[in-house]
């Protein structure tokens, strides 16, 4: 047995199994049980199979493009899935050590990558990539047999512990804290973000235990105490069975999610719309699940995960969209157009210096290939008549991508005799917020983006961890071009809501209510934490709230001054 004493951050005696997630790589590593291995091995062949024709149908748009002589990269790329060195030693992993699929995956390609980090030769170094990019790939088909994180801890027995290098609010909301006894996390504070929501929660919690992620073996026995801010790694049974007497069920109860199929209000009776962001029509029973009011975005995109855009013909699409609409039906699904460039499309040259630079993306993409586009309206058009549908257009930079889009709509509605469902726009560059009150005239509904919106504004690549300190969603130009599109959609009497990762965080949404937002979108497994947070809310106390943030300079002002609202609505000193 180990112990450790980290920072005891929210009160409560806690045990399971270790859980551990690695933050970096999105990747979750826990224990499977004996019977479950062919189960995973399965799924790495599905994965490998799955990306071979991925990676093929890359090399054959290539190869009869204009950007023919890059086809032969995806040559070596094609190989590696036959690689034993990565294939074969995560099925290996998997047997070994008994873990998921995924986790198997990151560790084999993390293995081959210090290999190659070691080589002199500056080329054979520089190949490093595609091995990312390969086992990349086959974590994303891993991940898509499932919805997230919830889902991935609802397949484990009994109950469990997350220990991370660093927990999230936006990701804490997802989880469910019928199986999540409690976490412990290598960095933190008592005045730490995801704390003062765990001391909300009732759910134990120990901070600042430095490297315990990068060390524990998923599955391995936990007890942890909030109070004192002890864990117990792999403890006598005899310990075990003390801290399972000494952990009471109220304290548990006090984490189940209310019941969710009631609509919304404040704690002084604004009513607040939440809808659910899906990727994939599995995805649906935990709309009912969870309470969703409807889909507020569908990436369609993910329709053609595994096939060619070619093969994704309007009958294939439209059935797909039947079917979504059917199941939901009568509550309402947004449907969003391909959000995809043309690095993923094969429609257009890709220079290689385009990588870290917004391109022809989006809207600007199916404006460009009016063919594409034309495809996925008419199926949409068409599956509107099977229940309650909205389009939405993604990446909308200026009125006159609007105005054509809508032309191209209304020649379809025409055409097929239907009639017009309502068309938005998603602001998610600074360009569209500051026109916000232009495009209104436009549209019929507005969603604002703000992953993309953070990622413009600031000029930050999201997906850079060098620059992953300066993605501030808090930072005063973020705030004040919110509250620009909300001010703009009231003015105009059009409908907005705000989906991304800042509508997941239950610390933001009082501060996103404040800013005059009723409706939000995000995923399945935050909406619980989320409702409840809402419920205690009162609008005039949020709209003071903004008003002081949108005075603050900086980023930090704005998290610190949201802290100690919430620290202080929890019983916690706004001073500690």
């Amino acid at each position: 047995m180990e112990r450790l004493t980290g920072i005891g951050v929210s009160p409560g005696v806690a045990v399971g199994r270790a859980v551990v997630l690695a933050q970096p790589s999105e990747v979750v590593r826990f224990p499977i049980p004996p019977e479950r291995v062919d189960r995973e091995l399965a799924a790495i062949e599905h994965a490998v199979e799955q990306s071979r024709r991925q990676l093929q149908d890359i090399r054959a748009r290539l190869a009869s493009g204009p950007a023919r002589d890059m086809a032969p990269l995806f040559d070596a790329q094609l190989l590696m899935l036959d690689d034993p060195l990565l294939v074969g030693r995560a099925r290996q992993i998997v047997r070994d050590e008994r873990v998921n699929a995924a986790w198997a995956v990151h560790r084999a390609y993390e293995e081959v990558r210090q290999h190659f980090t070691a080589m002199e030769d500056p080329y054979l170094r520089e190949r490093e990539t595609d091995i990312a990019d390969v086992s990349g790939r086959l974590r994303m088909n891993l991940r898509h047999r499932g919805v997230g994180l919830r889902e991935l801890l609802s397949e484990i027995d009994g109950p469990s512990i997350l220990v991370a290098d660093e927990l999230t609010a936006s990701l804490a909301a997802q989880l469910d804290w019928t199986r999540v006894q409690g976490f412990a996390t290598d960095a933190g504070s008592r005045t730490y973000h995801t704390a003062i929501l765990a001391r909300s929660l009732k759910v134990p919690a120990v901070v600042g235990l430095h490297d315990l992620s990068s060390r524990i073996a998923a599955g391995t026995p936990i007890v942890l105490d909030g109070t004192t801010g002890e864990v117990a790694v792999d403890p006598e049974p005899s310990a075990i069975d003390a801290a399972r007497r000494r952990a009471t069920r109220s304290r548990r109860g006090a984490a189940r999610a209310p019941s969710v199929q009631a609509p919304v209000s404040t704690a002084d009776g604004v009513r607040i719309r939440i809808d659910a962001n899906i990727e994939l029509v599995e995805d649906l029973p935990f709309l009912q699940e969870f309470g969703a009011e409807g889909i507020g975005l569908y990436r369609s995109e993910f329709l053609l995960s595994g096939r060619t855009l070619e093969s994704a013909t309007e009958d294939v699409q439209y059935h797909a969209y039947c079917s979504l609409v059917e199941q939901v039906a009568p509550r309402p699904v947004t449907i969003r157009t391909f959000d995809l460039d043309e690095r993923h499309t094969g429609l257009g040259r890709a220079p290689e210096r385009s990588r870290a630079r917004p391109g022809l993306r989006g809207l600007r993409l199916g404006l460009a290939h009016p063919e594409v586009l034309g495809t996925q309206l008419r199926a949409l058009v068409r599956a509107s008549a099977r229940g309650p549908l909205r389009i939405m257009f993604p990446f909308v930079t200026g009125v006159e991508e609007m105005r054509q889009a809508r032309a191209i709509f209304e020649g379809i509605c025409h055409d097929l005799g239907a009639a017009p469902v309502p068309l938005g726009a998603m602001i998610e560059t600074p360009a569209a917020a500051l026109i916000s009150d232009m495009l209104a005239r436009e549209v019929d509904f507005f969603t604002i983006g703000t992953n993309d919106l953070i990622q413009y504004t600031l000029a930050v690549d999201r997906t850079d961890d060098r620059l992953s300190d300066l993605y501030e969603p808090l930072h005063p130009a973020v705030l004040r071009l919110i509250r620009v599109v909300s001010r703009a959609a009231r003015r105009h009497r059009v409908p907005v809501s705000l989906c991304g990762e800042m509508a997941s965080d239950p610390a933001m949404v009082g501060l996103l209510v404040g800013l005059g937002l009723t409706a939000f979108s995000m995923t399945p497994g935050a909406i619980p934490l989320v409702r409840r947070v809402i419920e205690e809310l009162r609008v005039e106390e949020v709209r003071r709230l903004a008003r002081h943030a949108l005075r603050l300079s900086t980023a930090a002002e704005v998290e610190q001054y949201l802290f100690d609202a919430l620290a202080a609505s929890t019983g916690e000193s706004s001073r500690r």
